[in-house]
């Protein structure tokens, strides 16, 4: 039904507030007023039509309220009492999303009636008994001339024109403004609409598209604002999340996304119904480009600083990214084949520089730590881009295999007990390597789909026997290579699969890892989650272990890493077991980077090996036959990987899907680093979000998903049994 009424209206300056008879019609969408309640037969001193107008109580009072417009007038009225303004909220919120839902719906095809280009649309509204004869039907024009994408290439806003100010809620990405066209049948004063010029009505795909990327990146920000505000503390001296300027706010934003919604989902309305009249299959317009290059863009929530002096690198368009061509579902993704004979080995050992100017970002991290609770999941909270190494965590678990000489011994040992021991020789002096530097700082996280390939050349130690028989074949061959394959299998939770092979030495490793992070208020805690199974084909012996949690210390002053965790090495086939504990220093007094470990043959229970020492230091091995080892750790070979140049690698694999941000980093341009970084995050994000609509999962490449583990599609053992 109709609701009409008196209420104060905000004329002008002069003026002030004055009182006017207001008339809402729910079937034609349209608030009229008029000076009196007599002149209701006249025609009326101004009308807007409320579908997509946005409708706010103020917070100064309880009588007082505006509607604001799609076409940017704005209204600020008065009730006599807040029952009053209560009711007239809710009844202009319920016809303003009743018609811009009618719009979005049938303003492009309507039932029954083909929809020629320019031709205006008739939407009739339901009917009711108490209907008005003068009401008239709602005239829209079907190329929908109200609506407007402005996106300009060195700057683009995302905001939602809902007060004549044009005040936007987030300063980012898209410009969309909504004008009705006025009934003409009732003669209401001739309001002037906003127009673009040089701008072409027809809305392509790939409009739509990068439209609708930015809004998933401005509907992240807002649900961010959301637990944000819920986090707060209820009651206090400080700020609250009942606080009324946060709650206004919450309730703006949850508003302003809803309007953008529609809007594109308008637009995209359109697109589909030009499409279908210009016989074009609907897989046609949501197909991405093959290659798009995103514009510079920058956020309101980043640290602004001076421009950077590197011109290749100071804006996001020379950093092209390729968008995959869409998979069926039933399709099986090949293996990626990967020429081993094109990589060259690393120039340098990989190292990171330390973290400079932590006084400089200490403000960032206090704002960061502000808004953790103790305990808190760490993996989906996006970290500072200076505390970045210059590495995807693919890269780094590779790095760990900075001995694999000692790798390809492990076969050669002839009792399981040797075995055993090799394995934790290997295990012990692993992680030195994959950990460069003495301040903390994190790998990329890797985009899910993302690889890296690399191996190690290692030559062959003959003995006499050997060189006695060399021939020419055998001289050729003077090296063994291990092979080492990984991908970002899971988004959520994270999970990194990995693959090490050595065909000749008849030895492989399989594992999947997922990163779990915790804060504990002055420290943060890594867990790794998940198995490594190292199998030893000639002897069918598998060794099962476990990859120890990490801590960042000091994480305000200077943060430092150190592990800490009890690991179990098992071999079910020969019941012999390593029992490695990596100690955390006491507050008072102690060691850092302390590592005990035993060796114990669980058919007899006698305990074969002890060790104690640094795992990035010296480890002293006691046997129990009274012997002793000391193998220095930082005296080892570091064998460099080979990896495929950039040139040759997939747009998917690390270091070139990261080589912006790496470049950046290099050069300490932080800012240019966060923008690209952000890119490929918000790509796989809007990638996450269109398979979960779709209800389909990940094709990955390298990997299959076997029960709670994740296993190479082609592993060396039924390799090595189809050759038998």
């Amino acid at each position: 039904q109709a609701l009409e009424g008196q209420l104060f209206k905000y004329t002008n300056v002069m003026k002030g507030w004055q009182y006017r008879w207001f008339v809402l019609d729910p079937d034609s969408g349209f608030l009229e007023y008029f000076e009196k309640e007599e002149h209701k037969k006249q025609r009326p001193r101004g009308a807007i039509h409320l579908a997509a107008s946005v409708i706010s109580p103020s917070d100064e009072d309880s009588q007082t309220f505006t509607v604001n417009a799609a076409n940017g007038d704005v209204y600020r009225l008065r009730a006599s009492d807040a029952r009053e303004r209560q009711q007239w909220i809710d009844r202009l919120r319920s016809t303003s999303e009743y018609h811009t839902a009618t719009i979005a719906q049938h303003s492009v095809v309507p039932t029954g009636t083909p929809v020629l280009e320019g031709t205006p649309t008739t939407i009739r509204p339901h009917t009711s008994s108490n209907e008005n004869l003068h009401h008239t039907p709602v005239v829209v024009s079907s190329d929908i001339k109200g609506f407007d994408i402005r996106i300009g290439s060195n700057n683009i806003r995302a905001a939602l024109t809902v007060t004549r100010a044009n005040e936007a809620l987030l300063a980012g990405q898209i410009s969309l403004k909504f004008n009705m066209i006025p009934r003409a049948a009732r003669n209401h004063p001739t309001r002037s609409h906003r127009k673009t010029s040089n701008i072409d009505q027809s809305v392509s795909p790939d409009t739509l598209l990068e439209a609708k990327e930015y809004l998933i990146e401005v509907e992240d920000y807002s649900r961010s604002l959301d637990t944000r505000i819920e986090d707060l503390p209820k009651s206090g001296e400080y700020l609250t999340s009942l606080d009324k300027n946060l709650l206004l706010l919450k309730a703006t934003s949850i508003a302003t996304m809803q309007c953008l919604h529609q809007c594109l989902q308008i637009l995209q309305a359109k697109q589909a119904s030009t499409n279908h009249h210009h016989h074009i299959p609907p897989t046609a317009m949501i197909t991405p480009p093959k290659q798009r290059t995103f514009s510079a863009l920058r956020r309101t929530s980043s640290i602004h600083s001076t421009h950077s002096t590197v011109e290749s690198y100071s804006s996001i368009t020379s950093a092209p990214l390729h968008s995959p061509e869409p998979k069926q579902d039933n399709v099986i993704p090949a293996i990626e084949q990967i020429n081993h004979e094109d990589e060259v080995e690393d120039e340098t050992e990989y190292t990171d520089s330390e973290l400079n100017g932590v006084e400089e970002h200490k403000s960032i991290i206090l704002h960061l730590l502000s808004q953790l609770k103790l305990g808190m999941d760490l993996t989906k909270v996006v970290l500072p881009t200076f505390i970045l190494e210059r590495r995807s965590l693919l890269e780094m678990f590779a790095d760990c295999m900075a001995h694999p000489d000692m790798f390809l011994k492990i076969p050669e040992k002839s009792d399981a007990e040797s075995r055993m021991l090799a394995v934790l020789e290997w295990y012990l002096t692993s992680f030195h390597a994959g950990r460069q530097g003495s301040v903390a700082k994190k790998p990329y996280n890797p985009i899910i789909g993302e690889t890296f390939h690399c191996s190690w050349e290692i030559p062959v130690e003959k003995t006499e026997e050997d060189a006695d028989e060399v021939t020419d074949d055998s001289t050729a061959k003077s090296t063994e290579r291990l092979i080492y394959s990984a991908e970002q299998v899971s988004h959520h939770p994270p999970v990194s699969a990995f693959y090490f092979e050595c065909p000749s030495r008849k030895i492989c490793m399989n594992a999947s890892i997922w990163t779990k992070s915790k804060f504990m208020g002055m420290s943060i805690g890594v867990v790794m989650v998940g198995k490594v199974r190292l199998h030893l084909l000639e002897y069918d012996e598998e060794y099962i272990f476990s990859l120890p949690s990490a801590y960042a210390r000091s994480i305000l002053t200077v943060p430092w890493v150190e592990m800490g965790d009890k690991i179990t090495v098992t071999c079910p086939q020969s019941n012999v077991t390593s029992s490695v504990v990596f100690h955390t220093k006491p507050f008072y007094g102690g060691k850092l980077h302390r590592v005990s470990a035993e060796v114990k043959n669980g058919n007899t229970g006698d305990i074969v090996c002890k060790v104690q020492g640094e795992w990035n230091a010296n480890l002293d091995f006691n046997y129990a036959n009274g012997e002793t080892k000391t193998i220095d750790v930082q005296k080892l070979k570091v064998w460099k990987k080979r990896v495929r140049p950039q040139t040759l690698q997939n747009d998917n694999e690390s270091r070139k899907l990261w080589q912006h941000v790496t470049k950046a980093l290099s050069l300490g341009d932080v800012e240019t680093a966060t923008e690209h970084k952000h890119l490929l995050e918000d790509k796989q994000r809007e990638g996450e979000r269109h398979r979960k609509e779709a209800n389909t999962e990940f094709p990955t490449k390298l990997f299959q998903k076997v029960e709670d583990t994740w296993v190479y599609k082609q592993p060396l053992t039924p390799i090595l049994q189809n050759s038998s």
